[in-house]
């Protein structure tokens, strides 16, 4: 199974991920919970360091979707936050998620934050996927 991306004529095809995705039937859909750049002490990696968190997030989105039997290219929509007002952090932050995602460039919102959950954190990426 795979995910269809779709694009939408009628909109500019100058962004960088599509604009809609479908399901096919019979898939099983994966709803991570919020990636966050934590290490495996349960600490936050790269503080202050934007690119260096979505590094880590990245990393541990793939972890969370290898634990339910999907990977990256299974990923239907995501949602990236980052905690900053400034848009050029958000920028960092997607030019490192996108860059993950290789090829597969499923839908995205991008959203700048006041606050994440832990101390210290500036970026964070859930994610919907499926399997089979």
């Amino acid at each position: 199974m795979s995910v269809e991306l779709i694009r939408a004529s009628g909109l500019t095809d100058a962004v960088p991920y599509a604009y809609a995705s479908i399901v096919p039937a019979g898939a099983r859909l994966v709803h991570t919970a919020g990636a966050c750049p934590i290490d495996e002490q349960d600490r936050v990696v790269a503080l202050g360091d934007v690119a260096g968190q979505a590094r880590q997030v990245m990393d541990n989105l793939e972890v969370a979707l290898r634990a339910a039997g999907a990977e990256l290219t299974d990923v239907v929509r995501t949602t990236v936050h980052v905690a900053s007002t400034e848009q050029a952090d958000l920028v960092t932050a997607w030019n490192v998620v996108r860059a993950r995602f290789g090829d597969h460039d499923a839908p995205s919102t991008l959203l700048g934050v006041t606050v994440l959950g832990y101390q210290g954190q500036l970026v964070e990426v859930d994610a919907v996927a499926i399997t089979n």
